[in-house]
């Protein structure tokens, strides 16, 4: 694996792509390859979602609850609600959830939320363990990551690698993203029980890539290639290819820069001058869709649907589906079942909700 990704990285670095000027084509939604169905409604700001072995969707509500969708219905009651030291402010509150590779034994599942100390804002990344649809604290496995009322980053995944990636934003402070004594504006790693993989790029560190400003979204390709979707300061939001150890340039350079200071990792594609505000995303490995990546964006009021290269590394072409149809999409994911998966985030100060949001959409192959 790790050849392949030596060679992938040189590619990147010394081959330039063309990733900005390939026009976005509009499809609609009548044109889709799925069905639509709206499987819940009236949720207060759904930030992420897992799926479990058995078709349950386990997903977070930014101010605070970790709700349950089973057997088609949502279950009124939360299976945990965070109360303090957590805090729900800006854009901080209760974020990621993964889902543990082995949940239906062990009921393990992750989640990133913000919280106070001595009047500071952080956030960490916890263990909770389910039983009789109830969740409790296990773990606390990350703690004291910056945090602030922008940019906490927040997703959280599991890799194939079975070890948990989380992204972090520089909380309003840029110099900290080139900072590695920080964990803000990072992509980190660490093992399932809270560790440092041996393995990572900076010894004894959970620090995994750098030089990110709001990454918020993670997803692997069918070769476990990973992206990440980034937001950029004025516009120049990014979909970047992750590297361990590479410098993704924040605050220094944006975009498709340049810098005589640092060695930068460029973008797969950046919005240029045009604002995505991409969170979400997905790698789609079945169906109509197949091997296509999925962007949920907020600003963009849209679902971007980038194809690429046999290898995954240059961006051929990019679709917009329900541009300004259901506001503003914080998260995409798929299931097993190759069922695609989308949340609303209308209620989350920014948008402009109707009367039925915060919704979880489903596309269902016709």
């Amino acid at each position: 694996m790790k050849k392949i990704i030596s060679k992938i990285y040189h590619k990147i670095i010394f081959h330039k792509s063309n990733r900005n000027n390939l026009k976005i084509k509009e499809i609609k939604s009548r044109q889709l390859p799925y069905n639509i169905e709206v499987i819940a409604e009236n949720l207060n700001i759904p930030w992420a979602m897992d799926i479990s072995d058995s078709g349950n969707i386990y997903f977070t509500e930014r101010t605070g609850l970790v709700r349950v969708i089973e057997k088609g219905k949502l279950n009124p009651q939360p299976l945990i609600t965070f109360t303090a030291p957590f805090i729900s402010q800006g854009e901080g509150g209760l974020m990621g959830i993964a889902l543990d590779p082995n949940f239906s034994q062990n009921h393990y599942f992750y989640v990133m939320h913000s919280y106070t100390e001595n009047n500071k804002p952080y956030n960490r990344v916890v263990r909770l363990i389910e039983n009789n649809n109830k969740a409790y604290l296990d773990k606390i496995l990350l703690d004291k990551i910056p945090g602030g009322r922008i940019h906490n980053g927040g997703r959280i995944k599991i890799g194939p690698d079975n070890t948990l990636y989380i992204t972090t934003g520089d909380a309003g402070n840029s110099s900290l993203s080139q900072n590695l004594s920080s964990t803000a504006g990072k992509i980190l790693r660490i093992e399932l029980n809270g560790s440092i993989p041996k393995d990572n790029p900076f010894a004894n560190s959970p620090i995994y890539s750098y030089g990110h400003r709001n990454p918020q979204g993670l997803a692997w390709n069918s070769e476990n290639i990973l992206y990440s979707s980034e937001h950029g300061q004025s516009a120049h939001d990014e979909i970047n290819i992750i590297y361990p150890g590479s410098n993704y340039g924040w605050p220094l350079v944006q975009g498709d820069e340049d810098s005589s200071e640092i060695d930068v990792q460029k973008p797969l594609i950046h919005s240029d001058k045009v604002t995505w505000a991409p969170s979400g995303i997905a790698f789609v490995n079945q169906g109509p869709w197949q091997d296509k990546l999925l962007v949920a964006t907020l600003r963009g009021q849209q679902l971007l649907m980038l194809s690429l290269n046999k290898d995954g590394t240059v961006v051929k072409n990019i679709e917009s589906l329900f541009k300004n149809e259901y506001g503003r999409l914080r998260e995409v994911i798929q299931g097993k079942d190759g069922a695609i998966y989308i949340t609303t985030s209308n209620r989350d100060s920014q948008g402009n909700p109707d009367i039925t949001d915060d919704k979880i959409i489903r596309l269902i192959e016709k």
